[in-house]
């Protein structure tokens, strides 16, 4: 990007294809058809209201001014959405897809403060902090500079010190270290689940574990720690199956977890004396990367778990299906549906554990939040299924 049109005049507008650097967004959105320099002379309420009718702002002033613009921003956004909130005449389903449509519009929205990024992974900003690597560690190496949005920048940032610290894990005992755009484990009452539901038979003379859509491989450590392996693991998004790979050697667990590729079950066509899935727990479209660990379009991976189960299990195996009623608590799914599916399927129930969620947001009211009442009554539960 040219010195010009770095220090452009505030609010002039900028070609797009007059910029050096190249648009990112890990979201797939598109690059903003409109685009202006902005410094700490534009105000918020002018920033929120350009922001709004789709104009970035590309910030060339220092970024802790840029914070805090991203902050009135936001201020005004929620101001808007407590207006349009949920009523009381909403149903939970429609409640929840107007509580997405404010989401998705609240990120549209932020995502237009912009900052450049060169092409060394520093933030070419006054008083920026070093972001180098946390972003090496999200993006990889590139060679060219970059403009994104602060937004998705901050998100890289705290995403790279949760990698550092790592989630504390009471089952296994130790820490498991997330990527970035892999889903954290901060839930833990579902991997207790895992913990504690007793094995099949099978696995005393076949040991052999499936676990699909691992993410940061947290069920894959559970197995391996009771005894289980190889556990070969899936994921869709190649960034799991790295983050699964990190944790399986900090835990000194290598040479039992494996990874099985992009698949949704392994290649090959192997059985297995135990399967394990935990979809994304919520059949809507995601609006982001990280998403993809709550929001299963459709149902399509819980369908496709469902259906290619009893071919995958060796004589007294089981599929453990981990998964939370919210769904139906939201008007999303039935349970009939799921008990359908899974008759469906040619498989039946053998039994089920069940637990109640443990996280401050289902236990504390929050009026702001229109899905708390559903939260606070969900049930996540591991359902034990074998071929009818």
């Amino acid at each position: 990007m040219s010195d010009t049109h770095r220090f452009a005049i505030a609010q002039s507008t900028i070609p797009l294809s007059a910029l050096s650097a190249q648009w990112h967004s890990e979201n797939g959105a598109p690059p903003p058809r409109r685009l202006i320099a902005a410094d700490s002379t534009l105000r918020a309420d002018a920033a929120y209201r350009l922001a709004c009718e789709g104009t970035a702002l590309l910030w060339h002033g220092d970024y802790p001014d840029a914070l805090r613009l991203l902050s009135a921003m936001r201020r005004r956004a929620e101001r808007r959405r407590s207006r349009s909130a949920p009523t009381t005449h909403d149903s939970p389903a429609e409640a929840f897809h107007r509580h997405r449509r404010e989401r998705a519009r609240l990120a549209r929205v932020l995502g237009m403060l912009l900052v450049p990024l060169d092409a060394d992974r520093r933030i070419r900003l006054d008083r920026a902090p070093d972001v180098r690597a946390a972003c090496l560690a999200a993006y990889g190496p590139f060679l060219d500079s970059r403009i994104l949005s602060l937004r998705e920048l901050l998100g890289v940032i705290g995403a790279h010190q949760w990698r550092l610290k790592g989630v504390e894990v009471p089952a296994l005992g130790a820490r498991i270290h997330p990527h970035y755009g892999v889903f954290s484990p901060v839930r833990g009452e579902y991997v207790d689940l895992v913990a504690r539901a007793p094995l099949p038979p099978a696995v005393h003379d076949h040991p052999l574990a499936h676990d699909l859509g691992t993410g940061t491989g947290v069920l894959a450590a559970v197995l391996a720690k009771r005894g289980l392996g190889p556990v070969l693991v899936t994921d869709t998004n190649p960034r799991a199956l790295a983050c699964a790979d990190d944790n399986a050697r900090r835990l000194g667990l290598a040479d039992r977890i494996r990874s099985a590729g992009t698949s949704l079950y392994p290649p090959g066509g192997d059985r297995a004396a135990l399967v394990v899935c935990n979809p994304p727990w919520l059949p809507h479209r995601p609006s982001s990367a990280l998403e993809h660990g709550v929001y299963d379009p459709g149902g399509r991976m819980l369908a496709g778990f469902l259906d290619g189960l009893a071919a995958r299990l060796l004589p007294g195996g089981e599929g453990w299906l981990v998964l939370s009623d919210l769904a139906e608590l939201l008007g999303l799914r039935t349970r009939a549906d799921l008990l359908t599916a899974i008759a469906a399927a040619g498989l039946r129930v053998r039994g089920r554990l069940d637990t109640r969620p443990r996280h401050p947001r289902a236990s504390r009211p929050d009026p702001a939040d229109p899905l708390h009442d559903a939260r606070a009554r969900e049930t996540t539960s591991l359902w034990r299924l074998a071929p009818a």
